[in-house]
């Protein structure tokens, strides 16, 4: 159990602390000179049962809250000091509304110089204490009157500590690490060395960690959880690393930087929460507003981003949005305390709920949505109201990272939630089953109607089929599903497009016909030789962009293929000539050939013999070395026909085109499933 002090300056706190554990917490030259506590201090009580308690002595005085700030955060019980003579004073109302903010809600109040007041005295003050605890966590909580002097009440105090760790609630190791660095020296034959209480998740020896929010990678080289060396630190215990690594010194990591497991290491600096500003200020938030966020050790300026429609009055609670002057490391839950710039004075204070908020449309209802869905603590119930809410899917990944679930923790999430998970590039996005289901639909019948509408083309392209469906999901994500659909046999992906399974592409009746006109032009005697588009456009008094048209759609249909800019071969003459080159290879005696005898073998002249060796070599199936060629054997498919043995295939499969290695001529660059950036979608008869 940790425990942490809290209490105006001068009213025994360090002092009590020392009467319990008999270590002076007062370590700086200055605070002995002073008589004053400046910086957190720490000290170690054994208990009975074998285990330890861990005290965290934080300074009363109002110029140094920051400091009790670093050391608030993580302990379990909290010692409230307050003077008999003084009764409660301006610090200890401030400690009290950072114990309330920070939800710590077990702990008990000591009356500390009870020996120099009268029995009327002390009612007086008790009664003034039960009245201040009224409205805070920390209501029901004991006072017990001590003297450090006399020594009264000092050993019923320890023996309720004692008893208070037999109730507390046990940390839980799930979770990954994550511990705030409160210190940070250097030990003379050790080295670096941080310290600080572990928020979650466990540590062993020989662990690789990163310091956040730096990045700093390091090694745990020894661990003393508790003032006890041990191979294993543990959530709930104030633990000090020995950490080695490059860039590891003490100049590199100071308080407020965060040890943790590297999974975890994503710093933000613009983060979505749940706010309320305290009772006693005198002004609302507005908009903008600039405060100094206290999270963990970690202090840095930050603006306050009203997610309302109005500025928040004192005593109430609303969600904002903190915008960080630089990035912090932190988890979803995680709370804060927001002090005035000029550090006199706590305003308020919360818990962090979404650590990626948005710049933009960040107070829009379906953001809203997701906050109240955010701000349920339990990640089953999170993940659960997150899937019912637009977009209808979570990324799994970065929900899991930014509440520090282990990889067990995720996995019972899955299974609990009976979603369907989709594993897309480091991301794993996961959507209701009921929403999957309806996805699934909805791209079937959009698939369907575009069918019908459009028989000419092989498809939808995969980014207009996404954006027309709900939920709509992430590119790399959408790719997986469509790639699940596929692999059941419900679409098929035809490079950039997507189609049902048995969609065949079909000519319309004019397209039919032109191409009874053109393939006779193209094929026979002048197969080797074809007119560009330009030529038959001529010959048959058609407009040449229909005639370019047309033959883009039969090549994605595997008729023919397009060796070079507007000139096209039937599929059959290409495969011909893949034959020939092979003749001209065996005929070699190192089985490379020259253009010059492929050209002797096509009758075809120069210059088109070069374009369609050319064409051969952008798709492998030759290798060109200065004027030589040679066939590459495991290429020759490409374009080769079928053997009798072989099944006939139709379609664009049959294509070079719908291959994922596909990539045409000219400095054209392939695109997703091989289509490069010139072959646009053909228009439809109906689309002109």
């Amino acid at each position: 159990m940790i425990v942490g002090t809290a209490g105006h300056i001068d009213h025994g706190k360090t002092t009590l602390v020392r009467a319990l554990t008999g270590v002076d917490t007062d370590r700086l030259k200055e605070e002995k000179a002073r008589g004053i506590s400046i910086d957190l201090g720490f000290a170690y009580l054994p208990a009975p049962d074998g285990s330890v308690l861990g005290f965290v002595d934080v300074p009363g005085h109002e110029k140094f809250v920051q400091n009790m700030l670093a050391g608030a955060t993580g302990i379990d019980f909290v010692l409230l000091v307050v003077a008999a003579d003084d009764g409660v004073m301006p610090q200890t109302r401030e400690h009290l509304a950072i114990v309330d903010l920070l939800g710590i809600e077990r702990g008990i109040v000591a009356l500390t110089k009870a020996d120099l007041v009268s029995p009327e005295r002390r009612a007086a003050v008790v009664e003034e204490i039960r009245q201040t605890l009224s409205t805070t966590t920390l209501a029901a909580a004991d006072i017990l009157p001590v003297s450090t002097v006399t020594g009264e009440g000092v050993d019923d105090l320890r023996q309720r500590l004692f008893a208070a760790s037999q109730t507390i609630h046990v940390h839980s190791a799930q979770g990954r690490f994550r511990l705030a660095v409160d210190r940070c020296f250097t030990l003379p034959g050790t080295g670096t060395v941080v310290t600080g209480t572990v928020l979650s998740g466990a540590v062993s020896v020989g662990d690789r960690v990163v310091v956040s929010p730096v990045g700093l990678d390091a090694r745990v080289r020894s661990i003393h959880a508790q003032d006890r060396p041990t191979e294993r630190g543990l959530a709930g215990q104030r633990c000090a690393l020995n950490l080695a690594g490059d860039g590891i010194t003490k100049d590199a990591i100071t308080r407020g930087a965060m040890v943790l497991d590297p999974a975890l290491h994503m710093p933000t600096d613009r983060i979505d929460a749940v706010f309320k500003l305290l009772p006693g200020e005198a002004k609302p938030v507005t908009q903008w507003m600039p405060a100094r966020l206290h999270h963990a050790s970690a202090e840095v300026g930050a603006r306050i981003v009203l997610l309302g429609d109005a500025p928040i009055a004192p005593g109430t609670e609303a969600p904002v949005q903190l915008v960080l002057e630089k990035p912090i490391a932190a988890a979803a839950g995680d709370r804060f305390v927001l002090r005035d710039t000029t550090a006199q004075r706590t305003i308020g204070g919360g818990r962090f709920l979404d650590l990626r908020a948005p710049a933009r449309k960040r107070r829009t209802p379906e953001r809203l949505a997701q906050l109240a869905a955010y701000a349920l603590a339990d990640p089953q119930a999170a993940l659960a109201a997150l899937l019912e809410r637009p977009p209808y899917y979570v990324d799994l990944s970065s929900f899991a990272r930014d509440r520090a679930l282990a990889e067990d923790d995720v996995a019972r999430l899955i299974e609990a939630s009976q979603a369907t998970v989709v594993p897309a590039p480091q991301a794993m996005l996961m959507l209701s089953a009921a929403r999957a289901l309806s996805l699934k639909r909805a791209l079937l019948d959009t698939l369907t109607h575009f069918h019908a509408d459009h028989p000419d083309l092989p498809g939808i392209g995969l980014e207009p089929l996404r954006l027309q469906l709900s939920p709509r999901l992430p590119a790399p994500g959408f790719i997986v599903f469509l790639q699940g659909l596929a692999k059941a046999g419900e679409i098929a992906l035809d490079g950039a497009w997507v189609r049902l399974a048995g969609h065949e592409v079909r000519l319309t009746p004019e397209d039919e016909t032109l191409w009874r006109r053109i393939a006779p032009l193209i094929g026979g005697d002048e197969r080797f030789r074809p007119p560009r588009v330009r030529d038959l456009a001529c010959s048959l008094d058609v407009r040449e962009p229909d005639v370019r048209r047309l033959l883009k759609l039969v090549g994605r249909m595997g008729k023919v293929d397009e060796v070079a800019h507007d000139h096209f071969f039937l599929r059959a003459t290409v495969a011909e000539m893949v034959e020939i080159i092979v003749d001209c290879a065996g005929a070699a005696p190192d089985g490379q050939f020259t253009a010059a005898q492929f050209r002797d073998r096509v009758d075809n002249g120069r210059k088109v013999a070069i374009q369609i060796l050319e064409f051969f070599d952008r798709h492998g199936v030759t290798l060109r070395r200065g004027d030589l060629r040679r066939i590459n054997k495991h290429r020759l498919d490409l374009f080769r026909r079928p053997s009798e043995a072989e099944p006939s295939v139709v379609g664009r499969e049959s294509s070079p085109v719908g291959r994922p290695d596909f990539k045409s001529g000219r400095g054209r660059e392939p695109v997703l499933g091989g289509f490069d950036s010139l072959s646009l979608p053909p228009r439809s008869r109906s689309a002109r």
